[in-house]
This record gives structure tokens, C-alpha cells and sequence, in this order.
């Protein structure tokens, strides 16, 4: 046999294997139609694609935001498929209104089956540009931000021994990427809070599911935060964001966590770079730091006196002539998904 022929040989039996295996993904998956879906962060980004995600699986959608406006255009996005969204003002880093808003979502539909924790923000910047106060607003919106739905709705979920919390992170919560130092700190958080919570609740028949996703295709860069040098951190950012290869579409992102809900995952780490980055990390963290100091060193912007945060949507760098082929899908999917745009 040549080695065209054992090339081709091998390639088939790949080809096979990766077949059976999502065949069998698939076996394991639950119906989840007819559930009951709340997501923070709905009304933009990956949360509204996820809102799209759930819909098209036949479920009851709540989301919420603190934008009315976001929530609106959000509601109207999803009427076009057909959905009946409930839209909640509320800001996860209150408690009080959080209360507020998981009895409403229960007083509309007796009950919440599936909890997505999603809602965020993110702020781009050298460590030395940003303050207690970025530090302690990442936590407030990363961190206690899905602590506190989740601790308000667990009672709940014990007493009907059922339901499901989907914790949305990042890869920044299993290696810090240089220029996001407060959100993957807080990220970290996240996900212990996360992976403890599934072995706690193992056998109470509350499911746990975190999400680790790499650079989704979601025009987040319109709405993220930049200090430091803020056109030259958005124009690395927004790259990264945008650029097919290194980043995902949020549709295949919303449809991977829906696939994982309905399996019942621990975890899911979403896109190719985020998986060998993950991967990597695993087997030589050392190596994989050096290597991330190397290029923080070598690519992201030196340290600026201003440390006024700047929104990605106002920087006249994101508009400019030589960029826009660049951000193309970017801003496609800025549109789509309900980012803020200049």
C-alpha cells in the first residue's frame, strides 16, 4: 500500500470515528423542549444568540439586562423566529432586584428549569492602567454577578430535585491573557465557583455545566472597555475578535452550549485555539507562560499615562478606512447581535 493510500486509509477511519462519536453525542442528548430558560445578559452578544439557541430547541425564554433598549430590540430579534420572550431590567450585581426578577420569570411560567449565567462586561488594558475599582467591577459582574442567580434560584432547583446551571466563563479563567488581568481574575472565580457547585451538587439532581469560551464572533469589542492606549489595545482586540481562525461564530458558540446542556456536560471550552490553548496550558504551564510574557512583550501596546476608559464604539480607530476589511464579520455580527455601534 503507498502512502496515498494509507494517507486516504487513515483519514476515512478519522472521518468514521468523529462520526460514531458525535452519533453517539447525540444518543445521550435530553429533550429540552418546553423548559424554561433565564439568561443574564440577554439582550446582546452571546447571551442573545443563546436566546436564539433555546428558542429554536422549542423553550420558554426569560432574558434580562439593564439596558431597556438592548431588551427591546432583543425581544423584537426573537419575535422574528417566533419566540415570546419575557425581558427583565435588572442588574445582576444587585441582589435585591435579582430576587425580584426570579419570582417574576416563576410567577409568569411556575418555574425556571435552566439557568444560563452570562451576563458580563470586559474591560482591555494594561495591569498598570487599571485600578481597585476595574478589579472590584469585574467581580461585581463576573463573579457575584452568577453567585447571585444562582444561590436565589438554587432553593428551588433542590426542591424539585431538578434544573440546570450554565456557567458562562471564559479561557481567560483557565490562563490569565495578558491586557484582561481584573476580567480573568474575576473569570477564575467564576468557574470555582462553577466546578465546585457540580460536585456539591452531583446527586441532587441539579445539573452544573461550565462554559469556557475562546473568541466568539459576537462585536463585543463595540461595547468593551479600553484603557491604557484605548485605540491601540481595541485594534489588537477587535482583531482577535473578528478574524475568522481566531475567533468563532457566535450561532456554531450558542448551538455547541446548547448540545451541551442537552448531554448534561461538566464543561465545555469552546473553539479550536481555546482548546490547545487549554490543553497546552495543562500539560506545560510554565512553557505557556513564558510564552504569553514573549508575546505581551513583543505585540500588545506599552503602558500609557491615560487610564481613562474608552468604549470600543467611540474609538475613531475601529473606523477608520484600513481597518474595516478587517473587522468585516465583526461588525456583521455586531449588528446582529445587538452590540452597541458608533
Amino acid at each position: 500500500m503507498n502512502t496515498g493510500s494509507k494517507f486516504a486509509l487513515a483519514a476515512t477511519g478519522i472521518a468514521a470515528g468523529l462520526m460514531v462519536r458525535q452519533k453517539l453525542q447525540r444518543s445521550h442528548e435530553r429533550l429540552i423542549g418546553g423548559s424554561v430558560v433565564l439568561i443574564t445578559g440577554g439582550s446582546r452578544g452571546l447571551g442573545l444568540a443563546l436566546a436564539h439557541g433555546f428558542a429554536r430547541e422549542g423553550c420558554h425564554i426569560a432574558i434580562c439586562a439593564r439596558d431597556e433598549d438592548e431588551l427591546l430590540r432583543a425581544r423584537e430579534s426573537l419575535e422574528q423566529i417566533g419566540a415570546a420572550p419575557m425581558t427583565i431590567a435588572c442588574d445582576v450585581t444587585n441582589r435585591s432586584e435579582v430576587e425580584q426578577m426570579i419570582a417574576a420569570v416563576v410567577e409568569r411560567f411556575g418555574r425556571i428549569d435552566i439557568l444560563v449565567n452570562n451576563a458580563g462586561l470586559i474591560k482591555v488594558g494594561p495591569v498598570e492602567s487599571m485600578t481597585l475599582e476595574d478589579f472590584n467591577e469585574a467581580m461585581d459582574e463576573l463573579f457575584w454577578g452568577v453567585v447571585n442567580p444562582t444561590m436565589i434560584a438554587l432553593p428551588a432547583f433542590l426542591e424539585q430535585n431538578r434544573g440546570h446551571i450554565v456557567n458562562i466563563t471564559s479561557i481567560g479563567a483557565k490562563i490569565s491573557v495578558p491586557h484582561l488581568v481584573p476580567y480573568c481574575a474575576a473569570k477564575h472565580a467564576a468557574a470555582g465557583f462553577s466546578e465546585g457547585l457540580r460536585e456539591e451538587l452531583a446527586y441532587s439532581g441539579v445539573k452544573v455545566t461550565t462554559i469556557a469560551p475562546g473568541l466568539i464572533r459576537t462585536g463585543s469589542f463595540m461595547a468593551a472597555l479600553f484603557k491604557g492606549d484605548p485605540e491601540a489595545e481595541s485594534r489588537w482586540f477587535s482583531l482577535g475578535a473578528s478574524l475568522p481562525g481566531l475567533s468563532m461564530s457566535a450561532d456554531r458558540a450558542a448551538r455547541q452550549i446548547v448540545a451541551a446542556v442537552k448531554r448534561g456536560d461538566s464543561e465545555r471550552v469552546l473553539s479550536l485555539p481555546a482548546q490547545l490553548l487549554a490543553k497546552v496550558n495543562g500539560l506545560a504551564p510554565e512553557t505557556t507562560q513564558h510564552v504569553m510574557s514573549w508575546a505581551a512583550h513583543r505585540f500588545l501596546p506599552r503602558h500609557s499615562d491615560d487610564t481613562h476608559a474608552t468604549a470600543g464604539w467611540r474609538l475613531p480607530g475601529l473606523k477608520s478606512m484600513k481597518m474595516r476589511p478587517f473587522l468585516l464579520l465583526g461588525r456583521m455580527a455586531a449588528r446582529r447581535f445587538n452590540q452597541r455601534t458608533a
